[in-house]
Parts: C-alpha cells; structure tokens; sequence
C-alpha cells in the first residue's frame, strides 16, 4: 500500500501531533509500505522509513512560537504538494488536521478519486476566543466541517473528541487511539537532583509538574491561585512559548520554576521527579502530556472535560476539577496536599491506566483504517524474526461510528 500523509506540522516543532506523527511513522516502516510525509519545510528529508517532502512556509505572526520553540510556520495548498502527490500515486492519503495545506490533500484527492482519511487534532476554531478573533469562530467550524465533509473516513484521538464532532455534524467519524512510551516515562527515571531543581532548591515539598507550549490557550494563568494560597507546594513548568515572559512576571514571587524546554532523558527525570501532574487547559482534544504523566506514575490533576474524563479517573489516577471555578483547582491541590497515602496509591495506579496503549497498537488500528478506506487486504507486518502479524481493518460498525 501507498500511503501519503499530508500535514500541517512535523518536525522540527514540538508537540503532540508531531509525537504522534513520529511514533505512526516508525511503526508503519514495520509494514511493507511505502510511505510519503508532505509538510512545511524546515524538517528531515525522511523519517522512520517515510520520504519527507517540505513545502516552503510562511510565518504566522498572530500564532507566534519563539522561546525555545522553533518559528511557527504554515504552508499553502499548492503546485509543490500537488506534484509530490502525482509523483507518489498514493493508494491513500491521509490529511493530519485539515485546515490549510492539508486541506488541500482532501481537494486532490476528491478531484482524482483516491481514498482520503482525514484526522481531527485540534480545536482550532475555538482558538479564535484566545485570540481576540472569537467572533469567527462558527465560520471556523463551517469551513472545518465541510472539509471533514470531503473525507471518506474522519479520526479522532479520543472518544470525547468523536462525540463531540459527530454532535457537530460531522459524518463517517472512527477513532485513532492514543499511545504512550512507557520506557521512556517510567517512575524509575526519578532523581533527586531533578527535585532540587523542579523546586528551585526545595524538594521536600510537593511539586507540581506541567509541561506544554506556553500559549495563551493552554491556560497556565489558573495556576497561579495555588502558588499563591498553598504553602508547601512548588510548580515546575516545562516548556516555551509566546506568553512565558508574560507568566513569569504574573508567577514572580511565587515558588515556580520555569524549567524550559526538556527533551530526551531530562523530560524523562522531570516527569518522574514530581509528585503531580496539573493538566490547566479545557481546550484539548486530548491531551498527551496526561499520558506522559500517568506513565511515569504521577497522579493527574485536570480540568473536568469530557477528554479529561477519558483518561482520570477521579480518585483512582487522579483529580478532575471545575475550570470554570477559581478556587475549585486550590481545593483540588490542597486535598493532594493533605493526604498523602491519596497520592501515593494514584501514583501506584497511574502506570496501570496507559498500559496496553502502545503505538504499535494505534498504527494497527489506523493501517486498518487506510484498508478499510482502499478495500485493500491486509499485509504483514516485518516483526524481526517472529512470525508477521496482520494489521486487520475494523469492522464498519467499529471503524465509522
């Protein structure tokens, strides 16, 4: 099978669509595909066995990254992507959060009658809000809805996010589930050098941890009343962006450290050093860091939304709270706070909630989406000496829900 995968992101940004684009492309060179990635210039020429073919960008300075982060670019629909998919002839192609240039991918291929799968990753028209452009955001699900519209397979990457976009309108809805690395978030990877730093010299108290892009609509501003009112707790924020000035200066005088972007192995001690994991945004369609988090045995303290509801569960891996109350988040910590054996036993069973939710598993599922879309048979897939598996398309009941 030939498979293109068009995006409005990949390396080199950070975030939770390039994770997962990076992990699909490494399991899909286990399968005797051929595979093609389109998106903005600036990254790899391949990745995990995929050609990468970059379409040069434009600078988006409303949605800036800077800080840490590399440039925010995006890239129109045009000649350069038209031509790199007629020079792959894709049996499939998969649009990654159509909105711009893989917006175009859904055109080509409704104009030349190729199988298109389409997946939803972010809620880009309710950014608006954050943006001072709130006003457009119904022509934002117009114009999102009608490009779903064009795809003969739409995937979500929660069940939250499914309901949510099949009560939109949106048609012929199928779920991509989530993966996580478990070696690489592991508990065992905690230290207490990387304590005294999250803490900035104090690491007997409870630290909170919460890593992601520092912009406007990830909603750190919620966690300065916790800071504020709760002695004994220290915040560890991981990560850049456009408003980290600005939340340093609201955060100043408070116990937070803002650590920077982490990669690699320091990610890895960084997750595993703090006590808690707080989740602050009410905007995702899921939430990676959440299983990050729960894989390096921290409970997780979240917004009550309905993603939220999909990965914590209450008092069992972690706290869901009231976003839309101020002191609902203090009350929230201050319970971890209080109750130690609390946090330790959802610590213990935050590991067993992502075990199982490999990437292995999500590419299975998502090959079986392209198949289902082709009415291609399945293929097998190299397993490095022991026998091949199959990756088998869902039954329709379970593929369009």
């Amino acid at each position: 099978m030939r498979i293109a995968l068009v995006t409005e992101v990949f390396l080199p940004a950070v975030d939770g669509v390039v994770t997962r684009l990076r992990r699909t492309l490494e399991e899909l060179d286990r399968f005797d595909d051929e595979v093609l990635l389109v998106a903005p210039a600036g990254g790899p020429h391949s990745y995990g066995g995929a050609r990468v073919v970059g379409v040069p960008g434009l600078r988006v300075p409303l949605y800036p990254d800077g800080n840490g982060y590399p440039e925010k670019r995006v890239s129109l629909p045009g000649a350069p992507l038209r031509a790199a998919l007629r020079d792959f002839a894709p049996d499939v192609i998969h649009a990654i959060n159509p909105f711009l240039l893989a917006a175009g991918a859904v055109h080509y291929a409704a104009r030349n009658n190729i199988p298109v799968v389409a997946s939803y990753h972010a809620n880009i028209p309710a950014y608006g809000r954050y943006y001072g452009l709130g006003a457009l955001e119904p022509l934002g699900w117009r114009y999102v809805t009608w490009v779903h519209g064009h795809a003969d397979v739409n995937l979500c990457t929660s069940a939250s996010t499914l309901e949510r976009l099949r009560a939109r309108g949106f048609p012929r809805l199928g779920l991509w589930p989530y993966g996580v690395e478990t070696d690489r978030f592991a508990r065992r990877w905690a230290s207490y050098d990387w304590r005294v730093r999250l803490s900035d010299g104090h690491p007997d108290r409870l630290i909170l941890l919460c890593v992601g892009r520092l912009a406007k609509e990830k909603s750190f501003d919620r966690l300065l009343p916790v800071v504020r009112e709760l002695d004994g707790v220290s915040l560890a924020i991981v990560g850049d962006g456009p408003v980290r000035p600005d939340l340093e200066r609201l955060f100043a005088g408070t116990p937070t450290t803002f650590v920077g972007l982490l990669s690699g192995e320091d990610l890895s001690r960084a997750y595993a050093s703090a006590d808690a994991f707080v989740f602050p945004s009410d905007s995702e369609t899921l939430g990676m860091v959440m299983l990050e988090a729960h894989a390096a045995g921290l409970p997780v303290v979240a917004a009550d939304t309905p993603a939220a509801c999909e990965l914590v569960h209450e008092g069992i891996d972690g706290l869901r709270y009231d976003s839309g109350d101020p002191s609902a988040l203090v009350a929230v910590v201050r319970r971890l706070l209080s109750d130690r054996q609390l946090r330790l036993d959802m610590s213990a069973r935050a590991g067993e909630s992502v075990r199982g939710a490999t990437w292995r598993h999500a590419t299975k599922v998502l090959r079986g989406h392209y198949l289902a879309a082709t009415g291609t048979p399945p293929r097998p897939e190299r397993h490095d000496g022991s026998r091949a598996e199959m990756a088998t398309p869902p039954p329709a009941s379970a593929a369009l829900a």
